[in-house]
């Protein structure tokens, strides 16, 4: 099969499957249809999530569910403040060989899976938290001088919850940069919360059908950064990402007045990415400006560090990045 041919039959697969996945999650998830789709995408494009939202909004179950859905491993780690990082890596055990004598064996970790739920990630201390974010960014870990791979796909999906802050360990800027989206999960309304507890105090539905293995997600990634976009889009892209950076000679004078700092260059790679996987799901050859403006917020949120100054005032970060967007669209 030649590269035309190969882009074809995934292209086709994946606006298929676009359906059927959405249908599937629908039986065991009620609404929040857009965090379905951010999830998704950050999923097809071979990003990772941070998810904040309060407890009992079924987060998890929207992760074991993904992991179905594409017939990925999955595991979930409760961080906790004593939680060590070879309680995520693995560790070295002593092992009685069937021949005689002992010797050092790995013993894995939680980490090796194709889909991880690092749940409540700011209650561990920075040690342990740079122990999962080394293996986001390398796809490998390292126990005792020696290295082992991750196996692919890998995907981490970290929550917060925002309601409860003492005794945390907030993750540095640096290391929020590494996550493609943060998602908002909000609480449900009023029907979608009848029709949870509805099925939740029922009789078990059907179990998710598998419709995607590892493979085909891993050739999704390479389909989806042959998504053609224009010279336009990127620009576009770029300047959103530079908009919210005080000091630029672009920046607009509320970003001079509300924030602190800015996001990076990791920014505009992600809405690009995110773009050009949004435009295959909705069944276009090649990513818009819209595609680019419906993933602002969750690409921007995590980025963009608000003053006091706004806080005083009132302005929440959403109010800013949606400024962001009227004032480049303005100029654009």
């Amino acid at each position: 099969m030649d590269e035309y041919e190969f882009e074809k039959e995934m292209s086709e697969k994946l606006r298929d499957a676009r359906d059927r996945i959405t249908s599937e999650l629908g039986q065991v998830i009620v609404g929040q249809h857009e965090v379905v789709e951010q999830m998704l995408i950050a999923l097809l494009s071979g990003g990772h999530c941070l998810v904040t939202g309060a407890p009992g909004l079924a987060k998890t179950l929207l992760v074991r569910s993904l992991s179905q859905v594409f017939d990925l491993s999955f595991h979930r780690i409760q961080f906790t403040p004593d939680l060590m990082p070879s309680d995520i890596t693995g560790t070295e055990i002593l092992e009685d060989r069937p021949e005689g004598g002992r010797q050092m064996v790995f013993a894995q970790g939680p980490i090796f899976a194709n889909i991880i739920l690092a749940d409540e990630i700011n209650r561990t201390p920075p040690k342990t938290q740079s122990a999962l974010l080394e293996a986001m960014q390398e796809k490998q870990v390292t126990v005792a001088g020696n290295t082992f791979d991750l196996g692919k796909p890998f995907f981490v999906l970290a929550t917060q919850n925002p309601i409860e802050m003492e005794g945390t360990y907030p993750l540095p800027e640096a290391q929020l940069d590494r996550f493609m989206f943060n998602i908002v999960i909000g609480y449900l309304g009023e029907d979608d919360e009848v029709e949870v507890v509805r099925r939740t105090t029922g009789a078990p539905g059907a179990p998710v059908e598998t419709i995607f293995t590892g493979e085909d997600l891993l050739q999704c990634h390479q389909l989806i950064r042959r998504v053609p976009v224009s010279e336009e889009v990127l620009r576009y892209a770029v300047k959103l990402a530079s908009a919210t950076r005080p000091g630029q000679p672009n920046a607009p004078e509320f970003i001079e007045n509300w924030v602190e700092w800015g996001a990076g260059t990791r920014a505009a790679q992600f809405l690009i990415l995110g773009a050009k996987t949004r435009a295959l799901l909705h069944n276009r050859a090649h990513a818009s400006f819209d595609d680019v403006r419906a993933l602002a917020h969750p690409v921007l949120r995590h980025r963009i560090l608000i003053n006091y100054k706004a806080e005083a005032e009132g302005v929440t970060l959403e109010q800013v990045i949606d400024r962001v967007i009227e004032s480049v669209d303005q100029k654009h």
